[in-house]
């Protein structure tokens, strides 16, 4: 045999043996979803928990800054997701399934996954671990609202308890067995984003609502301005997944993945923005500065309406933690079977998923600062994943003309998602600090 023939028939056994792989791996195994299911996945993903945190984020940001920040991060991110759709299939006859191997085409091969693999694992666990605080306290406040007499009980078993249901769900093959979750999710987010802003329209703004500045000291002030800035920025963070998403569509020249997934992410922000705005606006206007870093904390009464609101949250961030964490599993298994040789087999997969969960458990457990984490995550990880990294990528693959259009808008994301990525975790930062003072672990 000779050399030539050699090389033809390792590289026909190494493809043959990809596509062994894909088929196994979550985010390929399935490619027959169709649009509504990315429009699913997508408000999943983005509308998390992070939209209870905007009345609050807009109380420290004030009306005109609030404002300008909540529309500029709606465009822009909307602009970025375009661009990743765009890009998903812009080599002939290949697929960027996963947001590194588009880092890689744009970076090369070692530099993209070393841009890119950090931070994305670093936005993917770190949601998942906001999601299982935000999960167990909205258990808690369902148990809290519905016997007041009963027996306090710590956040931590109120976590252990959300935890139990991903033990059982992360066992889902791939992405396209957990749409029926993440529509229930989809759904769940729309009906508490509506309760939050409707209770608060019934309640209306009392004479002595206060807009001032939250904070009374000028430091304080600029700190949680910066703080805001993260909250913001975690609340529009879906683009982590949205290249896995649309892996999971059918693709032919003819007709492309990037069509339908369009039309899912357009529905996914019409409902994002019927979300997001209306809290944020609505929330503020009523309870002003004295609002809470949860809205629906500030809602105290009725008692059953902050009942069905929690519950809602508890499904929703079901949805919202298997979306992410399908990322994850993807991310570990590809690892384990590519570079540790190990064999694709469903007790690799069960070791793995299980081990994550109680992974995420541990750590929500033990650091459930809520409001901090939010935006020092949102500031640290998301503004380069969903702000900027995508008009990198543009810029080094299309080389758009200097000072042309295209050029121009790239780069005020890039320079706004810096300045973002920059100042946010430092307000964040001050805030984990200032509640860690009065924490006790495991309380």
């Amino acid at each position: 045999m000779t050399g030539e023939e050699k090389k033809k028939r390792g590289s026909g056994s190494e493809g043959s043996s990809n596509k062994d792989l894909n088929d196994w791996l979550p985010i390929t195994s399935s490619r027959n979803a169709k649009w509504y299911y990315s429009a699913f996945h997508n408000v999943t993903a983005m509308v998390g928990a992070g939209v209870l945190g905007l009345p609050y984020a807009m109380s420290q940001l004030g009306w005109g800054a609030g404002a300008t920040v909540m529309v500029l991060s709606w465009v822009i991110t909307l602009y970025t997701l375009w661009q990743m759709v765009e890009m998903h299939e812009m080599v002939p006859g290949k697929r960027f399934d996963r947001y590194h191997e588009l880092g890689q085409h744009a970076f090369g091969e070692k530099l993209g996954l070393w841009i890119v693999v950090p931070q994305q694992l670093m936005v993917e666990v770190g949601v998942n671990i906001v999601y299982m605080v935000t999960g167990g306290k909205s258990i808690k406040k369902i148990y809290d609202t519905a016997c007041p007499s009963c027996r306090p009980l710590k956040t931590t078993y109120f976590i252990m308890m959300f935890s139990s249901i991903h033990f059982f769900l992360s066992h889902c093959p791939n992405f396209n067995s957990i749409t029926l979750v993440s529509f229930l999710a989809a759904i769940m987010s729309l009906s508490y984003s509506t309760i939050g802003w409707g209770a608060s329209v019934h309640k209306g703004i009392s004479p002595e609502v206060d807009y001032s500045p939250r904070a009374s000291t000028t430091t304080g002030r600029v700190f949680g301005f910066l703080s805001a800035l993260g909250d913001v920025a975690f609340a529009f963070a879906g683009h982590n997944v949205v290249l896995e998403i649309q892996a999971t569509m059918p693709s032919s020249p003819e007709k492309p993945a990037k069509k339908p997934m369009w039309k899912g992410v357009i529905f996914a922000y019409i409902v994002v923005a019927l979300c997001y705005f209306p809290v944020a606006f609505v929330g503020y206007a009523v309870f002003g500065k004295s609002v809470e870093d949860n809205v629906l904390i500030s809602l105290e009464k009725p008692a059953w309406l902050i009942i069905i609101a929690n519950a809602f949250v508890v499904v929703h961030v079901i949805g919202s933690y298997q979306v992410f964490a399908m990322g994850v599993f993807d991310m570990v298994e590809s690892y384990l079977v590519k570079q540790r040789k190990f064999t694709p087999t469903k007790t690799l997969r069960f070791i793995v998923r299980t081990s994550y969960v109680a992974l995420t458990m541990f750590l929500g457990i033990t650091f459930p600062f809520f409001g901090g984490l939010l935006g020092f995550f949102g500031g640290f990880a998301f503004a380069p994943t969903t702000y900027f990294l995508p008009c990198i990528m543009w810029l080094a693959i299309y080389k758009p003309k200097k000072f042309g259009l295209s050029w121009f808008t790239n780069w005020i994301c890039i320079i706004l998602g810096v300045l973002l990525m920059i100042l946010a975790p430092i307000g964040a930062l001050r805030q984990i600090i200032l509640q860690a003072k009065d924490y006790k672990f495991y309380s």
